[in-house]
Parts: C-alpha cells; structure tokens; sequence
C-alpha cells in the first residue's frame, strides 16, 4: 500500500491530476501516510531532486482543531520546486501546479543544532544562522483540497515550491512573533497576520520540527532550510497573478505565476 500510494502521488505531480482522498482509499493511520511521504521522497530523490529542508504545517491552532489534531505536520522542500528571486522577483510556472495556494512566513537557515532529544525556541535561535521572508506556494494532488490529516501528510504537507528573500541576521535578532505581515495579489490585500499565529511563535515551529524529527531518528543538519509556518490565512493563485509579501521591516518580496 505505501509504494502504491506513494507511485500514485508521484504520477500526480508529474501529470497535474488530481487523486481521490487517500484517506478514502485505505489510508486511516497517520504513521503510514509519513511512510507513504517518505517513500514518495526517496522517488523523487531517485529521479533527480535534492533535499533542501524541510516545511512545517498546521501550525494554526484553528486549523489544527479542524483537522482534529494536537500537533503541527511536516513535509520534505525539494530543490526543483524552489523558485529564485531575480530583478523584478521571483517567478513560478502556473502550469506545474494543480490547485495552487500562497502563504507568507519565515523561513530559519540552521547552524549547527545541540545534540538533544528535544529543543527549545530559544535554542533554535541560539543555533540560526539567519532569517529570511518566504513565500510558500502550497498545492494538492487531492481533488478539490478534500483533504484529512493523512492526505495531506502522504502529500508531502501539501508541498508546492517556495521562495526566499534574503537571509537576515538582523531579521533573526528580532522578536518574530511580533513582525506583521501583508500579502497582496494584484496590488489588493489578500491576506494579513502576525509571526505570532505560527504556533504562537515561528521559532517555536521549528522548535517543535527539530524535536519530532528527533524521536523518529530523521536527521537535521546545518544549512538545512525550514519554512516554518503560515502567519497568515492562504491565498488562491492563478496564471497571472502578482503577489507582493510585505514584512515590516524588510523589503517586498514578488512573487508572479506566469
């Protein structure tokens, strides 16, 4: 069954078609959907990708409660699907994706991290070597975003691509709870929050990513890139649309699906 559905969601990616619901297809229990995510990885590393980092959802204690859950999830960032910032910004292929949404948050350059079974915010911090703006693109392979928790676990966290402003050492010095965000499509605002909506703190997102990889004996190293949570609700993105993600503080970051 996990070769199977994970076989299946790598077609998926490759066809830009949509699955029925995992969950609804024998997929009930949440320690296989991350065989089926880590399977799914491995074939994707065997056809050519890298690992970059990694991607923590469900941060949102709303949203957490929707699913039914206590507890974040996470996903793989694999480096075909990160997208560079060039002179007018970054831009992405509205044809790679099925059913695209964006979202604002930071992402967390790793050092070197303590050797311990679980990890503080404050340690996270300690052990950062910069901090950067991030636009996540999200996208489902499940039709119509139909999605329980093992979906969207066996689905990579839902995983799109990515793109990074540049890394601040100032920005990592800042209290990130309190650095508000505002994302615009097609110069009008379409979403907005504050860092403290990502798990009530984006370091301790991360925080709580090192220390679950920790008891399932995943390793983390320096330079790994984790993109640590929505500060904001999502956004749907179509072919031309313009995105423009505005931290305080820190310089506009362009997204354009083209």
């Amino acid at each position: 069954m996990i070769d199977a559905f994970a076989a299946r969601l790598e077609d998926a990616w490759q066809r830009r078609e949509p699955l029925h619901p995992l969950s609804e297809q024998g997929l009930t229990d949440v320690t296989d959907a991350y065989a089926v995510q880590q399977e799914w990885t491995s074939r994707r590393l065997a056809d050519g990708d890298r690992i970059v980092g990694r991607k923590i959802g469900l941060t949102s204690r709303a949203v957490q409660e929707q699913m039914g859950v206590g507890e974040p999830d996470y996903g793989t960032l694999w480096a075909s699907r990160y997208f560079p910032v060039g002179q007018t910004g970054a831009a992405a292929p509205a044809l790679e994706f099925i059913q695209p949404r964006v979202e604002g948050e930071f992402a967390f350059l790793l050092g070197e991290l303590p050797e311990a079974s679980t990890i503080t915010a404050q340690e996270v911090l300690e052990s950062t070597e910069a901090v950067a703006v991030a636009i996540e693109i999200i996208d489902s392979r499940i039709v119509d975003w139909r999605i329980r928790l093992e979906d969207t676990v066996a689905d990579n966290a839902s995983y799109g691509g990515f793109v990074l402003g540049p890394w601040s050492r100032q920005l990592r010095d800042s209290d990130l709870r309190t650095v508000g965000m505002m994302m615009l499509r097609n110069e009008q605002v379409a979403s907005f929050g504050v860092g403290a909506a990502a798990l009530e703190g984006p370091a301790n997102a991360v925080a709580w990513l090192v220390s679950k990889l920790a008891s399932l004996a995943v390793p983390v190293h320096a330079g790994d890139i984790v993109l640590s949570g929505a500060v904001g609700p999502t956004v749907p993105a179509a072919e031309g649309d313009v995105f423009r993600l505005q931290m305080h503080g820190q310089a506009p970051l362009v997204l354009t699906f083209e």
